[in-house]
């Protein structure tokens, strides 16, 4: 029998917590929950789940903090963060500290599963593409390992991040839509109408790490009113 997929909802709301894990068990999931910042981070680095739902404002210790020490842990633990702040700053932050999606508050019960369900299957799909990235600067990127280096410089990489580069390197030959990147990765689709700059986001990490000028960019370029393109060389 197989087993069911782990999840971990930490939120301290108890109508949203309980909620979040009827939810989660209507459509087959094994829940374990969490109402405060140190029993989150604890049942975090002590169980095995197959994703974190991680709410940021908790009790004892915030969500970014806890994604923090997880991502110290573990770099490829999914996690997806709940926030009701939704300010560029603020999913930047989240983001930035290895969170694979943020889901702001409220959210409708359809979104959350398919958002759910978009990055449990990423992070089960072997991706089947390059496992090194070699670009012009002396730039590389091992996409199994999740690191890299610019020179003498050490990269350190998230697995979606890893992912964008391996879809763009893959589709060099033409420009990548942010629309294709969405359903191709997170797994959205437009007729969802998700407001997100997830994409955004992650293509400025990734500029701040590959490109020796972050706004004059060479290697991951925007091409204007079509995408972005991964040029090698």
């Amino acid at each position: 029998m197989e087993r069911k997929i782990r999840i971990l909802v930490v939120e301290d709301e108890a109508p949203i917590r309980n909620g979040l894990m009827d939810v989660l068990v209507y459509h087959g999931y094994e829940v374990d929950e969490a109402a405060d910042g140190p029993t989150g981070l604890e049942k975090s680095l002590t169980g095995t789940f197959d994703l974190i739902l991680l709410d940021i404002m908790l009790p004892g210790l915030d969500g970014y903090e806890i994604c923090n020490r997880i991502r110290s842990r573990d770099r490829e633990q999914p996690i997806i963060m709940l926030t009701a702040k939704t300010s560029d700053e603020d999913i930047i932050q989240g983001l930035s500290l290895g969170a694979d999606d943020y889901i702001a508050k409220p959210f409708s019960v359809a979104q959350l599963v398919l958002r759910i369900q978009a990055v449990l299957r990423r992070s089960r799909i072997g991706v089947d593409m390059e496992h090194h990235i070699r670009l012009g600067d002396g730039i590389e990127v091992d996409t199994r390992n999740l690191c890299g280096c610019r020179g003498q410089e050490t990269l350190s990489f998230t697995r979606r991040e890893v992912e964008i580069l391996q879809y763009l390197s893959a589709n060099s030959e033409r420009p990548v839509s942010r629309d294709e990147l969405l359903s191709k990765l997170w797994g959205y689709s437009r007729s969802m109408d998700i407001e997100t700059r997830t994409v955004d986001i992650h293509i400025a990490k990734l500029r701040r790490k590959i490109e020796p000028i972050p706004s004059a960019p060479r290697h991951l370029v925007t091409v204007r009113g079509a995408g972005y393109r991964l040029l090698p060389g």
